[in-house]
């Protein structure tokens, strides 16, 4: 959710997960790997500009989301005549998040916005290895979000949707089905040391709504799906004119459909100032 006034805002997302296929078998990179887990250390910065102008009643802003990941992939795989146990890293920037299209809406506590975002294949990607940083194929992004956090008794709900749409990896002759998402939060906020801090929960599902296809994709429509929800912690500090917030997150998966199952822990650092 945009901050709803204007200036610029700098966000900082570490991230970790590890996560395990158990028995199931999951592509990377074009080579199907057995007993798979994976190992996944993130930093994402992100650079907002809410402007002054408005398109239909809204405000607008633009964004730009770099990520740098390292990351270890363990599974086992066939190479000719035998299977053997393979270990790969990797250390690399992975794929750009650009948002050329955002605007919010506000009324009181309440706040709705839109956003269109694209993935641009910039991380790194070679057919055959287990551990990419990047897809090696765009990724198109419609979404929208929904706030109200009250100012009376700091009660918050929010959530964010949205549909990804993506195109070939001709690496691998793999395309990868439309997917759904949605992530909510409920939380008390209070006030403390000067701030206010809060405290709740959140849930995310994740669908893939459409199957994969090509020749690679050895493993057939492959359609993913996902559900999580962990405890959520918050905490935002005024400094004069400027904001600085932060906020940690722990998603444990609990049901998991062709996909990796593990648990995600989720920090954001921010600051906004105003022009």
């Amino acid at each position: 959710m945009l901050p709803g006034k204007e200036g610029f805002g700098y966000a900082n997302f570490p991230l970790y997960y590890h996560g395990s296929a158990g028995a199931r078998s999951i592509e990377f990179g074009g080579r199907v790997a057995a007993n798979a887990e994976a190992t996944i250390w993130g930093d994402t910065s992100l650079f907002l500009y809410q402007s002054p102008w408005q398109l239909f009643g809204g405000q607008y802003a633009a964004a730009v989301a770099l990520p740098f990941l390292s990351m270890n992939v363990k599974g086992t795989v066939q190479v000719g005549p035998i299977t053997k146990r393979v270990n790969d890293s990797n250390k690399a920037i992975g794929d750009v998040q650009l948002l050329p299209l955002m605007l919010v809406w506000s009324q009181g506590d309440l706040k709705w916005g839109t956003n269109f975002s694209i993935y641009a294949p910039t991380g790194s990607f070679t057919a055959g290895r287990l551990a990419n940083t990047g897809k090696n194929y765009w990724t198109f992004e419609p979404a929208v979000n929904f706030s109200y956090l009250s100012m009376t008794n700091g009660r918050e709900f929010t959530a964010f949707a949205g549909f990804d749409f993506n195109t070939n990896n001709d690496a691998t002759d793999y395309h990868t089905g439309a997917q759904f998402h949605l992530d909510a939060t409920a939380a008390q906020h209070l006030p403390l040391f000067g701030g206010i801090a809060g405290i709740g929960v959140n849930f995310f599902f994740y669908q893939q709504v459409s199957g994969d296809s090509g020749s690679g994709a050895k493993l057939g429509s492959f359609e993913g799906r996902t559900v999580g929800i962990g405890p959520v912690l918050s905490y935002i500090l005024p400094l004069g004119k400027v904001n600085l917030a932060a906020e940690a997150k722990w998603l444990p998966e609990l049901t998991v459909q062709n996909r990796l199952k593990g648990d995600i822990a989720w920090v954001k650092l921010g600051v906004n100032a105003p022009f």
